[in-house]
């Protein structure tokens, strides 16, 4: 039997409930894009200000490693949108997996992340005192790149851990049954919020990690 969607006392039906939690959903990933928009509209400025010192800088990311993480996250928002026609279709089982390996995916961006991270911790390329580029000439400028390459990559990442952790709580609760074609809003705007944050890795990544492949 199909599980009725929750009715909360201030709507008249759950088509209209359902409208309300996607339009705060939107509004709320409006908010992000101007957070972030401000993050790439600075990054922009001293880009055009220092392009040969962000070009260089930027040869000192794992090209291979970001590219790696593009896949990965491609590969989840496909798995996301399986998990709502899933949950649409009230099919558990499928549901379940599919928010599984969205999860999965989604801890493997973040664990190559960590490796890049750790990377660059050891090769001194953190901003501060122990900052140390190979290249003095650029080393300003280069400090600048990485700043902004620790700010939003930072932020993108916090994104995610706040996504895995969502995930989490929905795979246990679809394996439990808790969804149904009249009940699915929390996977539904789960997926939105996913596919946001995978869209902004697919801005950051020809921004950071490419710059660097050819000669500005």
């Amino acid at each position: 039997m199909e599980r009725a969607g929750v009715l909360a006392s201030q709507f008249d039906n759950i088509e209209q409930q359902r409208e309300a939690s996607r339009l705060g959903m939107w509004v709320f990933l409006g908010t992000e894009i101007m957070f972030f928009g401000g993050l790439f509209l600075g990054y922009s400025v001293y880009r055009a200000l220092y392009s040969p010192g962000f070009a260089d800088g930027s040869r000192h990311l794992d090209l291979v490693l970001g590219a790696i993480n593009t896949a990965v996250l491609i590969a989840s928002s496909l798995t996301m949108a399986l998990a709502v026609h899933a949950a649409e279709t009230g099919r558990r089982k499928p549901l379940a997996g599919f928010l599984f390996l969205t999860l999965l995916l989604g801890s493997i961006f973040l664990a190559i992340k960590a490796v890049e991270y750790t990377h660059k911790f050891h090769e001194h390329l953190v901003p501060g005192a122990r900052f140390a580029y190979p290249e003095p000439a650029f080393s300003r400028p280069a400090e600048l790149f990485f700043s902004f390459y620790f700010a939003m990559t930072g932020m993108h990442a916090l994104h995610m851990v706040i996504g895995v952790a969502i995930l989490s709580v929905l795979v246990v609760q679809a394996w439990r049954g808790k969804f149904s074609p009249l009940n699915y809003a929390p996977v539904e705007l789960t997926g939105l919020y996913w596919h946001f944050v995978d869209i902004v890795w697919i801005f950051l990544f020809p921004l950071l990690y490419l710059i660097g492949a050819h000669n500005v």
